[in-house]
């Protein structure tokens, strides 16, 4: 009797395979990239698709994906270069980062959010509110999301963080078309912010997303040139040891761009890589026990006493000592939402924090730790 249940799901799978969403090869002109500051997306138009090349960043010179965006209103053409076909707007996208649903709610399309995978890390209340509602499907872990609330949901396209040499299980089989979102493995806090033109234009909001991003732009350069001509700068340490690791940005990366854009001395600023650098607490010590100021993010850190008994050293720090250790509480503040499409926001904290005698008004994501 069990076994009829699954009759529907085998069936659906098969019709899904059926139809092809890889496109066939095509030659023609293409307007140049739209893109200006992303290193890993471009964006080509021509007069009846638009290509979107998004380059691999663990392989230099190779793709990780490329998308043919063929709007729902046009005819669809006869021929198409090879990618995954998506048609746009997106009606019913699958999410698995709040990253994109904020996005997707700045700009007016919070309705095409119709499932999510881990909820649990959705701060926004309105994500809870809809899977009360039953108006977005829970689809359960993003390492094994559950298959058939995703047919069930019907999405028509499923936004995820891609990471190296990844497979994406029986989702990769339904032929619905993954997005992979590889913003955040951009060179720059800008690059990333571009992104967001990738996003209007699978949302149909193409116009907003370049007007999020000029404006973004021109307050992260204005921030950082007001930066640059300050007359002191502080040597900044992020982070803190946790289960013997202490994870610091890699002197390339994005994380690194921004404090040393703020007006801040990097530690590691001489480090080639992108990402993190996995540290102990004695090789943090010899190189950043002078710091100046201290950036913590923790929801469990909230004063001086609790961050020397979480580590009865941190108070070897002259930022401790000193009493100019900073907390971002991630269970209060939108930080991780809001700076990948908005790094000026975030510069502009940074500044405030490094520059006090140049910026008086208060910070919205770190705040001072208490004795």
């Amino acid at each position: 009797m069990r076994r009829f249940l699954y009759l529907p799901i085998i069936t659906l799978l098969a019709l899904l395979a059926s139809c092809s969403s890889s496109t066939t090869t095509s030659t023609g002109s293409y307007a140049d990239s739209t893109i200006t500051t992303a290193r890993l997306l471009t964006i080509e138009k021509s007069d009846s698709f638009t290509l979107v090349t998004i380059k691999n960043p663990w392989k230099e010179g190779e793709a990780l994906h490329r998308y043919v965006i063929v709007p729902y209103d046009s005819v669809m053409p006869a021929s198409l270069p090879q990618g995954t076909l998506v048609r746009t707007p997106l009606r019913q996208a699958l999410v698995y980062s709040s990253v994109h649903t904020s996005i997707m709610k700045e700009l007016g399309m919070f309705g095409t959010v119709k499932g999510v995978c881990d909820s649990q890390f959705f701060p926004d209340p309105d994500i809870a509110q809809g899977i009360d509602a039953g108006t977005i499907t829970d689809c359960g872990s993003s390492m094994s999301p559950t298959i058939e609330k995703v047919i069930e949901m019907q999405p028509d396209g499923i936004l995820l963080s891609p990471y190296q040499d990844a497979t994406y299980g029986q989702i990769d089989n339904l032929n619905i078309p993954i997005i992979e979102c590889a913003d955040y493995m951009e060179y720059t806090p800008l690059g990333r912010a571009e992104w967001v033109k990738f996003y209007g234009l699978l949302l149909g909001k193409e116009e907003a997303a370049d007007e999020i991003f000029a404006a973004v732009e021109a307050n992260y350069n204005n921030i950082k040139d007001f930066a640059s001509r300050a007359k002191s700068h502080p040597t900044v340490l992020t982070e803190m040891v946790i289960n013997g690791v202490w994870n610091v940005p890699g002197g390339e990366s994005y994380m690194a761009r921004i404090l040393q854009d703020a007006g801040a001395r990097y530690p590691w600023a001489d480090d080639k890589s992108t990402g993190s650098l996995n540290l102990d607490f004695n090789q943090v010590l010899a190189v950043a026990q002078q710091a100046d100021v201290w950036l913590i993010k923790s929801f469990y850190i909230h004063n001086y006493r609790e961050l020397k008994q979480f580590y009865a050293l941190n108070d070897q720090f002259e930022a401790f000592k000193q009493r100019r250790v900073y907390v971002c509480d991630t269970n209060k503040t939108r930080l991780f939402e809001e700076f990948p499409f908005h790094p000026d926001r975030l510069l502009k904290e940074y500044f405030k924090i490094f520059h006090p005698e140049l910026a008086d008004d208060s910070t919205i994501y770190f705040m001072p730790l208490t004795e």
